[in-house]
């Protein structure tokens, strides 16, 4: 008879985490369940919010009767995950915390704290989300460092594991796993890959986590007039309601100019200004730590793109720079894609990976403007373009 695994299960006093570990003891593995606790907070009661997600997530333990256990990660949370939320907002960006809290915090410092701290054959985790393997296989995975290159080297053999979407379309939780390494993926479990929201929630009914059924799911230069005052253009994004007194009619934030503190406003909101079809990421983050190999072979390749989580997947095509920069060619201009944020790249139903947004293309209003220029210009040539 063959030893039974260990599986740490991520517990974050959620119905989604609790029927992980259900799910898990179910199939007869050893489970020790682990609450994170990244942040310090009260609600509008005064009562920390932590502390009560960590007493539901021991309920769920005891009622398992699992070991139960707690991990502070709030020093790393704020220097590695809030800190570069700040600069970011300095930078004028728009970042998503949710994605650099699964990379850093979740499958960085929780993974290695499973395996070496508590001796797990693999980590699982609540979400809607599922891999290129079988349970089996996970526990036969061994770590391997990853390559120093853009490209690994084509005489090592290595078969990299996959990330898909969940069977739950609307809840599929790949757009937040999109930056997590290979290595970890390699010895995690999601439990509730092929299954509903709603038919999790049937299941938490049937064991009677009605404690946790109860909870709120979990998140984390143009040519304008002067308009008004504000606080402060770090609290503005791109297609945001600019809120301006005097005003009838909504106002929405097109552009923001962080040398002076300008913030740009259209009339409505699928302003030109709003729109654009081109973009530019830092080097992208490979879940199989390479490009496809259409991708290396010809530097372009057609996917899918999305910048929000459960927004719809649109196509569009990926250039590959040679510093592993991506240049990302949308089919149609879509609305506030925002600096900071990431374009999460899909091939099919599998998840390719995800690049922070540097560089954003020309709007549609700037292409409008131009053409008309041009159209001007060419009626009287004599005449010098308008700047």
């Amino acid at each position: 008879m063959s030893a039974v695994r260990h599986v740490v299960c991520a517990m974050s006093g959620g119905v989604d985490s609790s029927v992980a570990a259900l799910l898990l003891k179910r199939r007869g593995y050893q489970v020790t369940g682990v609450f994170m606790k990244n942040w310090d907070s009260l609600d509008e009661k005064g009562v920390c919010t932590s502390e009560k997600d960590c007493d539901d997530a021991y309920k769920v333990c005891r009622a398992l009767d699992i070991p139960f256990h707690q991990v502070s990660y709030v020093k790393e949370y704020w220097h590695e995950v809030f800190s570069n939320l700040l600069r970011e907002y300095q930078r004028g960006r728009t970042p998503n915390p949710d994605i650099i809290c699964n990379k850093l915090i979740k499958f960085k410092h929780f993974h290695q704290y499973a395996v070496s701290n508590l001796g797990a054959d693999a980590m699982a985790t609540g979400h809607y989300a599922r891999t290129s393997l079988e349970d089996d296989e996970v526990f036969m995975q061994t770590q391997t460092p990853a390559p120093r290159t853009l490209f690994r080297d084509r005489l090592e053999i290595r078969n990299p594991v996959r990330l898909y979407q969940g069977a739950d379309l609307l809840k599929d939780q790949t757009f937040f796993l999109s930056q997590i390494s290979q290595d970890a993926l390699r010895q995690t479990i999601f439990p509730l890959a092929g299954l509903t929201k709603d038919f999790v929630k049937k299941i938490a009914a049937e064991a009677g986590f009605h404690h946790v059924l109860k909870k709120k799911e979990s998140v984390f230069k143009a040519e304008f007039s002067i308009m008004g005052t504000h606080k402060g253009w770090f609290t503005f994004t791109l297609g945001q309601r600019a809120r301006i007194g005097g005003q009838k009619d909504p106002w929405f934030v097109v552009d923001k100019d962080i040398t002076t503190g300008e913030i740009f406003v259209g009339p409505t909101t699928n302003h030109p200004a709003l729109l654009r079809d081109t973009l530019q990421t830092d080097r992208f983050h490979w879940i199989a730590e390479e490009p496809p190999a259409q991708l290396v072979q010809t530097q372009m390749m057609d996917c899918h793109f999305r910048f929000l989580h459960q927004m719809p997947l649109t196509p569009c095509t990926v250039t590959l720079n040679l510093d592993g920069t991506l240049w990302i060619t949308i089919k149609m201009p879509l609305r506030a894609i925002t600096t900071g944020q990431f374009a999460v790249l899909y091939k099919g139903d599998e998840c390719l990976g995800s690049g922070k947004i540097i560089r954003l293309g020309p709007s549609e209003y700037t292409l409008q403007k131009r053409n008309l220029q041009l159209s001007r210009t060419s009626k009287d040539p004599e005449q010098p373009p308008q700047t």
